[in-house]
């Protein structure tokens, strides 16, 4: 079939820009490729819609400036947020599932398959830096909105909101990539399976959303001091981010190679 030789095909280039030449592109490698690539489509739209769906939540209410308007606008962020993270989960679910299967098709599971661990998939200074993103963007929107007076609390109690689900769904898709099985049969398919761990876990600590959130709440309110430490935050951050993708995208198949080689 045309479509299955193109995902073989693409399944092929994937393993020789990681290196891994000596690898053979198996039906259940370019399948888990596939659903990747399309979930992770799937998930840069649901945030894309989430952050339209919070500006429009946040401008329904400013025409008035009516407490009960605010608060009907907050509920609907509420359940905006319940949608966002399960169908964050049901991309997630999609995932592991195509796993399962590839997983049952292979003749043999690996030896000694142990699941790495979060400083070889995330890595240290990715995590620190996921985890300080979200602390300082929490403590910014707390700061914002005990600052301002009760009249303009309203955006940043939408960032919150807006963060919070953001938080929940990156916690719960990360949870699931750090403890999913392995799905692999020998040496080349257990650095194929790393690999695509790391790029998971990776693309989940990208803090996007974070970055964007303000721009469609708060920024709204002027450059006022908070407003521009916000702005320096993301410079910063994503400053930072860029280093680090720097730094540790030449180990990464090296990190690869040593997990492997040493089950």
């Amino acid at each position: 079939m045309p479509e299955r030789s193109a995902h073989l095909e693409i399944a092929r280039l994937w393993l020789a820009g990681r290196g891994l030449t000596d690898v053979p592109p198996t039906p259940w490698l370019a399948a888990r490729l596939t659903v990747r690539r399309r979930a992770r489509l799937a998930a840069s739209t649901l945030v894309a819609l989430f952050l339209c769906g919070v500006a429009l939540i946040y401008v329904t209410a400013l025409p008035t400036g009516e407490p009960a308007d605010e608060l009907r606008s907050l509920l609907v962020l509420m359940a905006l947020v319940v949608v966002l993270v399960l169908a964050q989960a049901l991309l997630d679910r999609w995932v592991r599932h195509v796993d399962r299967q590839a997983s049952e098709q292979l003749p043999q599971r690996a030896a000694h398959t142990i699941r790495p661990g979060w400083r070889t998939v995330l890595g240290l200074p990715r995590a620190a830096l996921l985890v300080t993103t979200y602390i300082a963007a929490t403590t910014l929107a707390i700061g914002t909105l005990i600052v301002r007076d009760s009249t303009d609390r309203y955006p940043p109690v939408i960032l919150l909101i807006g963060l919070c689900g953001v938080a929940i769904g990156t916690v719960i898709q990360l949870r699931h990539v750090l403890t999913h099985p392995v799905v692999a049969d020998d040496e080349g398919s257990l650095a194929a399976d790393l690999h695509m761990r790391v790029e998971d876990a990776r693309e989940l600590a990208m803090p996007t959303a974070v970055w964007s959130l303000p721009v469609v709440s708060v920024f709204s309110a002027g450059l006022d001091p908070w407003n521009t430490a916000w702005l320096v935050f993301i410079v910063l951050s994503i400053i930072a981010l860029l280093l680090i993708t720097a730094w540790t995208g030449r180990s990464t198949l090296a990190a690869a190679r040593h997990a492997t080689s040493a089950r």
